[in-house]
């Protein structure tokens, strides 16, 4: 019998981290803001909120909806931009010691290769994700993650541009998972994030207007986590790289779905507004439920799915 506390750690290519829960991108900051009843560095890591060249205002309110099952937002990847981040917020990460990986986006291949060389020998940086759910103007605005090719091409390119480790996450929208996913891992990515907010929208019925100022916005929550749970699943199976899960995660028992199904790591992300704790509450979870399995480690765990037909 396994008595002892469970080893948590998580190893996500070349990266090793104390465990598998990490904070999203987009809800927790830079990492450096004071948020009420988080502890971040009992985190595994965090995903900063993303980063573009230069600052983004974002979109105009209302940009976020709560449903009955989620949320709306449509912030329009409001951020900073990466001067100021180099400058005010990373030394100040680097003197917390907090575990980062730095979520960066463009509009363009060449933003994108610009953000990986600038970023990619900083110390305080363990990672960066590419949020490749922006839309690509060379080729007339379509997301890059919903165009395999496209996809292939721009990873292959940040790839050339840092040897730091280097996450996909991937778009749910308009495209198979698992050619998505390829075209990453076949281009040098060292994991996957699957996956990101789904598009929806909301209409108020008494102006008959919808409720987001663009009109449509990105669905999170627990709506979505079926949804995302399949796509990992389906990921996990097959792709050479580690998947971290994201979507919809609520309770330890929704991280343990995700983990069984495949992944070697979660992402809490829109849940922690509601309950700032859930991420300690997801971990004392995991902790619980490997010792009542008699599980030490957690591969013992990840992909322990049976009974699949």
């Amino acid at each position: 019998m396994h008595d002892a506390a469970p080893d948590l750690r998580c190893r996500l290519g070349g990266l090793t981290l104390p465990n598998p829960v990490l904070a999203a991108s987009g809800t927790a900051g830079y990492g450096t803001e004071r948020l009420p009843g988080i502890d971040v560095n009992q985190l595994g890591a965090l995903v900063t909120k993303g980063i573009s060249l230069e600052p983004r205002p974002g979109n105009p309110p209302p940009r976020i909806v709560e449903t009955a099952c989620g949320m709306l937002n449509a912030i329009g990847l409001q951020n900073i931009g990466l001067k100021v981040f180099l400058g005010e917020h990373l030394p100040l990460l680097r003197e917390s010691g907090l575990r980062v990986i730095v979520n960066v986006f463009g509009e363009t291949e060449e933003q994108y290769a610009r953000l990986a060389s600038c970023l990619g020998n900083e110390q305080g940086i363990l990672g960066l994700e590419l949020n490749v759910s922006c839309p690509n103007v060379k080729k007339g605005g379509v997301a890059f993650g919903r165009d395999p090719e496209t996809l292939h091409h721009l990873v292959k390119r940040v790839r050339a541009e840092t040897s730091m480790p280097l996450w996909v996450k991937l778009t749910p929208d308009g495209v198979e998972p698992l050619e998505a996913a390829q075209a990453s891992w076949e281009a040098g990515c060292d994991a996957l994030t699957v996956a990101n907010t789904y598009l929806g929208m909301a209409v108020d019925v008494e102006k008959r207007r919808p409720r987001l100022s663009i009109g449509t916005g990105g669905l999170s929550g627990p709506a979505i986590r079926p949804l995302t749970l399949y796509r990992v699943w389906k990921v996990a199976a097959a792709a050479p790289v580690p998947v971290i899960a994201c979507g919809g995660v609520s309770s330890g028992r929704d991280a343990l779905e995700y983990l069984i199904a495949g992944a070697k790591a979660v992402q809490v992300g829109s849940g922690a507004f509601g309950n700032p704790r859930l991420y300690q509450e997801v971990l004392i979870s995991l902790r619980d439920y490997m010792i009542r399995h008699k599980m030490a480690t957690l591969e013992q765990l990840s992909g322990s799915l049976e009974g699949m037909p």
